[in-house]
C-alpha cells in the first residue's frame, strides 16, 4: 500500500469538531466501561462497571443476549424466560400463525412448558467473554503490503485465532475490526438452538401504529414478544430435544415497577448493529442527496403494491406481513434520516472538521469514481432483484453458467438443478396463482424506476428494445412469456437436468434481459468496487486514526489507546450506552413529553384503519382501571444512542433493575448513525409495567408474572 506522510495542521474549527462531534452519544466496549465510571456516576448510575461486565463473576452481561442475527434479547428469570421486541420475533410469530390460529393477530401464552412453541434455526448468543487481540491480528503485517495482501494476511491471523481459542470446545468465537482495522477484538459465545415461543401479543398491541407511527414518538407501540431458552442436562448448549430443560442463566434481571422521571440515569446493553460516524462530507453528502432518496422511491412502490394486496384479504395480510414489516423499517428511517442531516447540516459540518486534511483531496477522487458503481449495486438490490420474479431469474442465470462451464461435473450440476426445483417447488406451491399479480406489478414499477433514473445512461442493449414499445409494456411482456410464469413448463426443464439443457433457458425472456445486467455487475462493477472501497478502508483507517489520536490530545487524555475518548463504530458486537430519559423539541413551538399512556391509544383509535383498532379487552382494562400494581404509561423516551440491532435491548435504572425494552429511535434523530446530536436524539422504550399489563390482565398468563423478580 502506498505510504502517506501525513503533516495536519489542525485549525480551531477541527478542534471544536473533533470535540463537539466525536464526545457525543457513545456505544462503550462493556470490557473497558471501567473508563467512563466517573461520567456514568456523574449522570446518576449507582452500579459499578464491574457489575455490568464481569468476566469472572455473574454480571448484566450475563443476562444480555443477541437474539437471532440481528436483535437483542434479556433474560428476566432464573428458567430461561427471555424478553425482546414483538418485531424480532415477528418472522417467528408468522411462521406459527395460520388462517385458523392466527397468534399474529389474536395473539399467544404459554400457560405452561408444554404449549411453548418451538422456533427451528432460531439462535441465541451469549457471550463468554471478549478479548484485545490487536497485536496477534496484525502480526506480520507491514506497510509494504497492498491492501488486499494485508487483508489476506489478517484473514489467516484471524482464522488461526479463533481455532486455537474454539477447538475442542462448545463454543463459538468471532473477530471483528473495530475503527477501521486500528484495532481488533475476539468475541467467544455459546449458541443456543432450542428456543421457543411463549408470548406474542396482539398485533393490535405488538404493531400498534403500524408503519405510520413507525420511527416516531409519541408512540403507543406494546413491541415486545417472549421466547424461553432451552438447555440441555448440563445446561449447554443442544438441538431441540424433548428432553432439554429450561436454561438456568448466570443472572437475570430483576424488573422495577417504580415511575421514570425526567433527568433519570438509563442505560442500555445490547447488540447495536451499524453506525458510519467517520464518514467524510463527500459520503454523507452521497447518503443524504443521491442514495437514500433512490432507496426510499423503489420502496414506496413495492409497499403500494403490498399493501393493496393486504386489503384484499386476512390470507393475503398474513401472506405479506412480514415483506411489508422488512421493506418499511429502512424506508421509514431512510427518510428521516435525509431530513436530520439536513437540519443539522451534517455535510457542512464534517467539511468544517476535514480543513486541511491532505487526505481530503484522496478521498474526494475515490467517491466521485465509485458513485457509479455504488449506485448501480444499489439499483440491483432495490429494483432488479426487488421482485421474486428477477430473484429466481438469477438463479437460472447461475445453473446456465455451470452448464456452459466444462470443469462443473454432471453430479454437480444435477445437484443444483434439483436445489432450484426444490426451492420453485416451494414457491409455486405458496399461492402462487394469486402471488403473480402482486409479484409482477412490483416487477414492473420497479424496472420501470430502474430504466428511468439508470439504466437508460448505462445499459446500452435496452435503447433498441424499448425504442419498440412503452416501457411498462416492455416489462409486462417479459414477465408474461418468461417460462418461470409456467411452472409445468419449468418443471419440465429441470427434473431429470442434462447439461443441454440450458438451452431450453437461455433465449428466454428474462434470462435475455437480466444476463447483461447481471454480467456486467459481477464482472467489471463488483471488482471496480472492492478495488475503490479497499482504498477507502484504508484512508478511513489512517484518518480515524488520526481523529482519535487529535481527540486524545486535545483533550490531555493520559490514556491515549483506542476506545478511550472516541467510541468505535457498531458492528453488532455487545456495547452498553447511557444517558438520561428527557423530553425534546423537534421543532419550535414543539415539545413532547418523556413518556406516553395508555389514554394515548383511546386518542389514536380509528375502527376502520386496521393499525389503529384497539382491543375491546384492552379499553375494558384501561377504563375499569384494572391496572394495578402496573402503570398506565406505555413508552418513555431517553438519550441512550442506540440503532438498529439494539431492538429489544434492555433498558435499565441506576441499579441495573429492568425498566424497558428499546425498540426505537424518533424520526427526527435516526441521522444519529452518522452523526449524533444529544438534543435531538432519542431512544424509544417501551414501559416494562406495559408489557407486564399485557402479559398479566389480557393474555392472563400469570404462570409468567410469577417467574418474575419485581422490584416495587
Amino acid at each position: 500500500m502506498k505510504k502517506y506522510i501525513l503533516f495536519f495542521v489542525i485549525v480551531i474549527s477541527n478542534i471544536l469538531f473533533l470535540n463537539n462531534t466525536f464526545a457525543q452519544g457513545g456505544m462503550w466496549l462493556p470490557n473497558q466501561l471501567d473508563r467512563n465510571q466517573k461520567d456514568m456516576m456523574s449522570k446518576g448510575c449507582h452500579i459499578s462497571a464491574k457489575q455490568i461486565y464481569d468476566e469472572q463473576n455473574a454480571s448484566i452481561k450475563d443476562a444480555v443476549v443477541l437474539f437471532g442475527r440481528g436483535c437483542t434479547g434479556e433474560f428476566v428469570s432464573n428458567q430461561g424466560l427471555l424478553f425482546t421486541n414483538h418485531h424480532c420475533g415477528y418472522s417467528e410469530i408468522v411462521k406459527h400463525s395460520t388462517v385458523d390460529h392466527d397468534y399474529l393477530t389474536n395473539g399467544f401464552a404459554a400457560m405452561s412448558l408444554d404449549e411453548e412453541l418451538p422456533c427451528p434455526g432460531l439462535t441465541v448468543t451469549l457471550l463468554q467473554y471478549m478479548k484485545d487481540v490487536t497485536s496477534d491480528v496484525l502480526s506480520g503485517v507491514s506497510s509494504s503490503m497492498t491492501e488486499k495482501e494485508r487483508q489476506m494476511k489478517v484473514n489467516e491471523n484471524i482464522k488461526n485465532i479463533v481455532e486455537n481459542t474454539t477447538k475442542g470446545t462448545n463454543l463459538d468465537g468471532y473477530v471483528k475490526a473495530l475503527y477501521y482495522g486500528n484495532q481488533y477484538m475476539l468475541y467467544v459465545n455459546k449458541i443456543y438452538k432450542d428456543v421457543r415461543l411463549v408470548v406474542a401479543p396482539p398485533s393490535n398491541i405488538g404493531k400498534f401504529g403500524g408503519d405510520t407511527d413507525n420511527w416516531m414518538w409519541p408512540r403507543h407501540t406494546g413491541d415486545f414478544s417472549v421466547f424461553r431458552v432451552y438447555a440441555d442436562a448440563n445446561n449447554e448448549p443442544a438441538e431441540y430435544s424433548k428432553n432439554n430443560k429450561p436454561y438456568q442463566p448466570k443472572k437475570f434481571l430483576k424488573i422495577s415497577l417504580k415511575d421514570k422521571n425526567e433527568g433519570d440515569f438509563t442505560f442500555v446493553m445490547g447488540y447495536p448493529g451499524t453506525t458510519q460516524q467517520f464518514l467524510t462530507s463527500y459520503a454523507v453528502e452521497d447518503i443524504q442527496n443521491i442514495e437514500d432518496p433512490a432507496r426510499i422511491k423503489l420502496r414506496t412502490e413495492r409497499l403500494n403494491v403490498y399493501k393493496s394486496a393486504q386489503e384484499e384479504s386476512p390470507a393475503k395480510r398474513l401472506r405479506y406481513a412480514s415483506d411489508v414489516a422488512s421493506i418499511a423499517n429502512g424506508w421509514k428511517k431512510w427518510q428521516g434520516e435525509v431530513k436530520g442531516l439536513k437540519f443539522l447540516n451534517a455535510v457542512e459540518k464534517k467539511r468544517q472538521g476535514e480543513l486541511n486534511n491532505p487526505l481530503m483531496s484522496q478521498f474526494y477522487e475515490l467517491y466521485n469514481d465509485n458513485r457509479k458503481y455504488k449506485l448501480e449495486q444499489l439499483y440491483i438490490g432495490e429494483a432488479v432483484l426487488a421482485s421474486d420474479f428477477m430473484y429466481n431469474t438469477r438463479r437460472l442465470l447461475s445453473l446456465i453458467d455451470l452448464s456452459m462451464d466444462n470443469t462443473v461435473t454432471d453430479i454437480v450440476l444435477k445437484t443444483e438443478a434439483d436445489n432450484l426445483l426444490s426451492w420453485l417447488d416451494k414457491y409455486y406451491n405458496n399461492d402462487f396463482a394469486s402471488h403473480r399479480g402482486v409479484d409482477s406489478m412490483i416487477f414492473v414499477r420497479t424496472m420501470t424506476i430502474f430504466y428511468n433514473d439508470f439504466a437508460k445512461d448505462n445499459y446500452n442493449f435496452l435503447h433498441d428494445k424499448l425504442n419498440k414499445m412503452p416501457i411498462e409494456d416492455y416489462f409486462a411482456d417479459i414477465y408474461k412469456t418468461s417460462v418461470l410464469n409456467n411452472p409445468e413448463k419449468i418443471r419440465k426443464v429441470l427434473k431429470d437436468y442434462k447439461r443441454k439443457n440450458y438451452k431450453k433457458l437461455i433465449d428466454d425472456s428474462a434470462v435475455e434481459f437480466l444476463s447483461p445486467i447481471w454480467g456486467q455487475y459481477v464482472n467489471s462493477t463488483r471488482e471496480k468496487l472492492t478495488q475503490n472501497n479497499n482504498k477507502l478502508d484504508s484512508l478511513y483507517r489512517i484518518n480515524t486514526k488520526h481523529y482519535i489520536d487529535e481527540y486524545n490530545r486535545h483533550n490531555n487524555t493520559k490514556d491515549m489507546s483506542m476506545n478511550n475518548g472516541i467510541f468505535p463504530d457498531a458492528n453488532l458486537t455487545m456495547r452498553v450506552t447511557y444517558g438520561n430519559i428527557a423530553s425534546f423539541k423537534p421543532k419550535d413551538g414543539i415539545t413532547y413529553r418523556h413518556y406516553t399512556t395508555i389514554a394515548g391509544i383511546m386518542e389514536k383509535e380509528e375502527p376502520n384503519i386496521y393499525d389503529y383498532v384497539v382491543e375491546q379487552k384492552l379499553k375494558d382494562i384501561y377504563y375499569n382501571n384494572d391496572i394495578a400494581p402496573y402503570s398506565d404509561r406505555v413508552a418513555f423516551i431517553a438519550t441512550n444512542h442506540t440503532t438498529g440491532g439494539n431492538s429489544g435491548s434492555p433498558v435499565m435504572d441506576a441499579d441495573g433493575n429492568l425498566i424497558g425494552l428499546n425498540f426505537d429511535r424518533n424520526w427526527e434523530g435516526t441521522m444519529s448513525d452518522i452523526l449524533y446530536d444529544k438534543d435531538l436524539c432519542r431512544n424509544i422504550t417501551l414501559d416494562i409495567r406495559y408489557c407486564l399489563l399485557i402479559i398479566d390482565k389480557y393474555l392472563e398468563a400469570k404462570n409468567l408474572i410469577n417467574e418474575l423478580e419485581l422490584v416495587k
